[in-house]
């Protein structure tokens, strides 16, 4: 499989069920992508849509209840699926691959130290020594804005914005190619999640640092995207550069999105998308938006392709077959 030279990250037909009594869970199915490198791709969409499933699918973080996990990561070239579990945690996660993950504010460690929690990685990952692992946690604490006498500083110290940036150090410590954030900002105020979007934004300018953002908040994610994907039921059914997604979303479901935002300088209503997502149990067969689209015809009873449409934006709908 060849990749350009700008791309960061490949994903092709990646694919994670999970085990239930009641059946598989198709959580990622079949997903695309491509991440340019120093750029931020947005994946929005509903909750359960299978968003944090595929953070865990390109990172591998497995529970034991997998029935199916395949399909193609490209990370600057390698097809990082072929390593074996204990190359992956040697040479790929948080390594070169790390994650701010769900609620991450409140995952810190009660009774360590802020800066022995952020050295950690690079303890591990790096090789470093205690005191070298300390020194650079305090370079990272820079970048992310954590006064330095914060280092000897506990979790139940810190703000939640705080806590938000050390979590973002801690990810950023090994200066990876790839950070994920899942939700970076959802228990945030509006004023600290402006700040945290600034401060991402700072990171990927000094550190040439790529980014996925996990999250269903459209106006707080416009603020870092360079591409937009979006996700329904498992499969991801628009990409787009951020400019014309906001501008001219393609897909029903994506359009349905956007008009739920409210606007504050425009008299029109906010939208609702009417009906619930499909079971992930039992996805329908065709386009999986169909049940709930006022654009449906007889055609969206067989499952779309994705479809090249403008340029390079990719649609999954036959409307623009």
């Amino acid at each position: 499989m060849d990749t350009t030279k700008n791309d960061l990250l490949r994903v092709k037909g990646l694919r994670l069920h999970f085990k239930t009594r009641n059946g598989a869970v198709q959580a990622v199915d079949g997903v695309d992508f491509d991440l340019p490198r120093n750029q931020a791709t947005v994946i929005i969409g509903e909750s359960g849509c299978g968003k944090s499933s595929l953070a865990k699918a390109i990172l591998r973080l497995l529970p034991r209840n997998v029935q199916e996990y395949d399909g193609e990561v490209w990370l600057n070239g390698q097809d990082i699926m072929t390593y074996n579990s204990e190359d992956f945690r040697k040479e790929i996660r948080w390594k070169r691959i790390s994650m701010v993950p769900q609620a991450s504010m409140n995952a810190l460690n009660p009774v360590m130290r802020i800066g022995d929690q952020v050295a950690e990685p690079a303890m591990v990952h790096m090789g470093l020594s205690r005191g070298e692992a300390l020194k650079s946690a305090l370079r990272m604490f820079e970048h992310v804005g954590i006064p330095s006498d914060f280092l000897h500083r506990y979790a139940f110290e810190l703000s939640g914005g705080m806590r938000q940036r050390a979590a973002l150090a801690m990810s950023l410590i090994t200066l990876p190619d790839l950070v994920i954030l899942d939700e970076p900002t959802s228990a945030l105020d509006v004023l600290t999640q402006a700040n945290i979007m600034n401060l991402m934004k700072q990171v990927k300018r000094d550190l040439e640092t790529s980014f996925i953002l996990i999250t269903h908040d459209i106006a707080t994610s416009s603020e870092l995207a360079d591409n937009v994907a979006v996700m329904y039921a498992g499969q991801i059914v628009e990409v787009s550069d951020a400019r014309r997604f906001f501008n001219n979303p393609l897909h029903p479901y994506s359009q349905k999105l956007m008009a739920s935002v409210p606007r504050l300088r425009e008299t029109v209503e906010p939208e609702f998308i009417t009906g619930q997502p499909p079971s992930l149990l039992n996805p329908p067969i065709g386009c999986r938006f169909a049940d709930r689209c006022t654009k449906r015809f007889e055609k969206c009873d067989e499952e779309p392709p994705t479809i090249i449409y403008d340029g390079d934006r990719k649609v999954k709908c036959w409307l623009y077959a």
